[in-house]
């Protein structure tokens, strides 16, 4: 995927796997996988928080858009 790209995971499943163990069908969350920039906990995560979550993401975003020349 071309930048800018952000990643947010969203809900405890993406987080941290659980409340599934690691496995061969399960992992320990998306950040095992690739890099994360935001997480949003819950299960379910609540709606605010998903778009706080978002919110954070897209002014991240921003501020590394304001770092690169």
């Amino acid at each position: 995927m071309s930048d800018p790209r952000l990643v947010v995971a969203v809900g405890a499943c993406a987080v941290s796997g659980a409340p599934y163990p690691a496995g061969y069908a399960s992992g320990d969350g998306a950040a095992s996988a690739l890099p994360v920039d935001v997480f949003v906990p819950g299960c379910p995560p609540r709606p605010q928080a998903i778009i706080d979550g978002l919110l954070l993401a897209m002014g991240r975003l921003e501020a590394r858009a304001e770092r690169t020349p």
